[in-house]
């Protein structure tokens, strides 16, 4: 359990009157009437307080809050409660420009509010008396992360307007978009300054750290295929000496393991009735346990196809799970498995609506109560250091300069863990094969954590993937996703239509 307090991050009303408006309307960043120049901004618990306050909005589900969600965008997932945050019409590519609600606007909508709030806690704090220490510290935090936001927009969206100041209504109305580049370009500008401003252990738990910039920095490169500057990136994680793998697969998504060695980055949770819990590891909770869920997203039989036998040997169709690589039952409840030790799917049960027949274990905190209505303590990991050896090993087979090295980085996902040891690769692999290796160890070790779709997108093998039959248990079709292909479009979300509405500058995105 956790047994260091760590900051309240719920002060999603206490940022509405201190940053102005959090309306839907476009950008999120319409002036009010504020009580900030006034009676707030006077010392530094006001700063910690205001900065809090935009921490909070990474827990929502349009920025991180639906977590391993994301995946039902993919092939491997499956979302059957269509109406939670839309990746189930995103996923199978049913979603325009005029659907509203769930990803498609609240990334936008929930991205401009981090925009907005940080810059107006960048105005403000030069006019705080408080050390320049601390000052700084504060400002590597708030640069961190809007440098998430504006990461999370253009992975989404594409290039986007970028927002450095407060605006009046009249220069919201006016805003054009960015290019792509220019968008990624301040996402690693904000990066640069949380680097320079922050220490490798933060001051309180859960803010951000040296490390975490760095990381969410390589990940911006990665998700560019700009594979050099991603090398560098990782040389500078590993000369802080503070990451490697947690010993424990399963471990390393527990309560009592939580802030380990291996997370640079996560979404800090506890338990309370006020926003502090995860309400997703609720939502993919199986029936017949207290508080049971719904059972949302479903793993799909693509993700169960992907786990290799541990002695590399072919899958016996009469006995499936069987020495399969044991990622499968530490992320997946499969039929003939236990869930806190009572059988599945029969004791404990899909929901209903459910009809795939598998259910997801990692991120939902198996034995973990849930202390208030529908919200679990367990953190959301963002980055671990799992990603840092594989988005290095990604760049040594891209760039052609190390096989046999990027293969032993693999190799270490596969066998240094004391609870997963399959079947080492061969480091005499070409290029091609070795890429195949790396991308199909990065769905089976991420599986669960959100970050398959991104995959999907920046390496374009979408076309590759679909159209895709989702089946149920009973081996009926229970959708085809993209069953007209997938196109190019598909690599980014519209622009909501309600956003073009209030700004005729913003074009929308080609084929949308």
């Amino acid at each position: 359990m956790k047994t260091m307090r760590i900051f309240k991050i719920n002060l999603v009303v206490l940022s509405m009157l201190l940053f102005g408006s959090c309306g839907e309307e476009f950008l999120a960043v319409y002036p009010t009437d504020r009580i900030t120049t006034v009676s707030f901004w006077q010392n530094e618990n006001d700063v910690k307080l205001a900065l809090n306050g935009i921490y909070s909005v990474l827990k929502h589900r349009g920025v991180y809050g639906s977590g391993p969600t994301f995946d039902a965008i993919t092939p491997y997932a499956y979302q059957w409660a269509h109406w939670n945050g839309l990746e189930k019409q995103i996923g199978n590519g049913s979603i325009t420009a005029s659907t509203t609600g769930g990803l498609v606007d609240e990334r936008w909508t929930m991205c401009y509010r981090i925009i907005n709030f940080s810059n107006d806690f960048i105005s403000n704090l030069e006019n705080v008396d408080i050390p320049a220490d601390k000052k700084s510290t504060y400002l590597g935090e708030v640069h961190f992360i809007r440098g998430l936001a504006y990461a999370l927009l253009a992975d989404a969206y594409g290039g986007v307007p970028i927002i450095l100041t407060k605006l009046n209504t009249q220069e919201v109305t006016e805003l054009s978009r960015n290019t792509l580049e220019e968008t990624w370009a301040q996402a690693i500008s904000d990066y640069d300054v949380a680097i320079q401003n922050s220490e490798p252990v933060s001051y309180e738990l859960g803010r951000v750290t040296k490390g975490a910039a760095l990381g969410m920095k390589m990940r911006a490169y990665l998700y560019q295929n700009k594979y050099d500057e991603v090398l560098q990136m990782v040389e500078q994680i590993d000369a802080l000496g503070m990451y490697d793998l947690f010993p424990s697969y399963e471990g390393l998504f527990q309560l009592d393991n939580e802030n380990n060695e291996e997370v640079l980055f996560d979404i800090q949770y506890i338990a309370g009735e006020q926003g502090q819990g995860n309400f997703f590891a609720w939502l993919a909770l199986p029936g017949g346990v207290a508080a049971a869920g719904a059972s949302d997203p479903a793993p799909t039989q693509h993700i169960i196809d992907e786990y290799e036998m541990i002695d590399g040997s072919e899958v016996d169709p009469n006995n499936e799970f069987e020495g399969r690589d044991p990622r499968l039952d530490f992320s997946i409840l499969r039929p003939g498995a236990t869930f806190e030790g009572n059988l599945y799917p029969t004791d404990v049960p899909n929901h209903t609506g459910q009809r795939v027949g598998f259910g997801l274990r990692k991120n939902v905190g198996e034995g973990i109560p849930l202390l208030s209505p529908r919200v679990s303590p367990l953190n959301f990991i963002v980055l671990r250091y799992a990603d840092v050896l594989l988005a290095k090993a990604e760049a040594l087979i891209e760039t052609n300069q190390n096989i046999p090295e990027a293969i032993a980085l693999i190799n270490r996902i596969r066998t240094e863990r004391t609870d997963v040891t399959i079947t080492s690769l061969s480091t005499d692999l070409s290029q091609d094969a070795a890429r195949e290796k790396l991308r199909h160890e990065r769905v089976v070790e991420f599986f669960g954590e959100g970050i398959l779709w991104a995959d999907i997108k920046r390496w374009k093998i979408g076309q590759d993937l679909y159209p895709v039959d989702i089946k149920a248990a009973d081996g009926g079709l229970i959708e085809v996703k993209f069953p007209n292909g997938y196109e190019d479009r598909h690599n980014l979300l519209p622009i909501p239509d309600n956003e073009i509405s209030f700004n005729s500058n913003l074009e929308q995105n080609p084929g949308w």
